[in-house]
């Protein structure tokens, strides 16, 4: 008997209006925009694949174009810094000890289940890899948050290789983790990121 796979979300009620000039910026530098809304206000979006520091340039321009409010997890260390720290918090940015985050994830359930009793716009952004150098897998917060509070989970990409980025997906997870993952590969596996040796493979290392 085959497991049910993660829906799809076709319907994008919540529209949203962003930077004419940051639109225009992305289309200057060659790039396409690919987003026609949201399908709730609340979710998690994840970023794939991480493998360069102008994932961050490319992923913020985005942002603004798409006028999307969200929150993301970044290392503390870089919150410290004068204000570089004061620009993070700024954009959305939570400083996060990776020696001690799983306290973090059942905050940001918490806080999504809040922010859907009170229809509060509240979204989540991560790039699951963690980190610009090669790993064996993702880390699995994005997941245990997007199950946990019951909520989307987009699938944002950033292909280097089509100058294209956007949001491409939006599912619901069933909470089996290897078929959602299997779905989730099947989605992005055309992408290509700026050092494609250096994507991860999209599956869960840790528990």
């Amino acid at each position: 008997m085959s497991l049910p796979e993660p829906v799809l979300l076709a319907q994008r009620p919540v529209q949203l209006k962003g930077s004419a000039v940051a639109r225009a910026c992305l289309r200057l530098a060659g790039w396409t925009l690919d987003f026609d809304g949201l399908p709730a206000r609340q979710g998690v979006l994840i970023v794939y694949p991480h493998t360069s520091n102008w994932d961050f340039v490319v992923g913020i321009l985005a942002k603004w174009a798409l006028g999307l409010s969200i929150t993301f997890w970044g290392k503390d260390t870089l919150f410290r810094i004068p204000l570089l720290g004061a620009w993070m918090r700024w954009i959305g940015g939570v400083p996060v000890d990776r020696a001690s985050s799983r306290g973090v994830v059942g905050q940001m359930i918490e806080r999504m289940r809040e922010s859907r009793a009170a229809d509060r716009f509240d979204w989540l952004a991560l790039a699951p890899e963690g980190t610009r150098a090669h790993t064996p897998g993702w880390r699995s917060g994005f997941y245990q948050v997007a199950v946990g509070a019951d909520i989307p989970l987009g699938l944002a990409y950033l292909d280097f290789g089509r100058r294209r980025v956007g949001v491409r997906q939006f599912v619901r997870l069933t909470g089996d983790r290897q078929t959602d993952m299997r779905a989730v590969a099947r989605y992005l596996a055309d992408v290509r990121g700026c050092r494609p040796e250096l994507a991860a493979p999209i599956q869960l290392r840790d528990a």
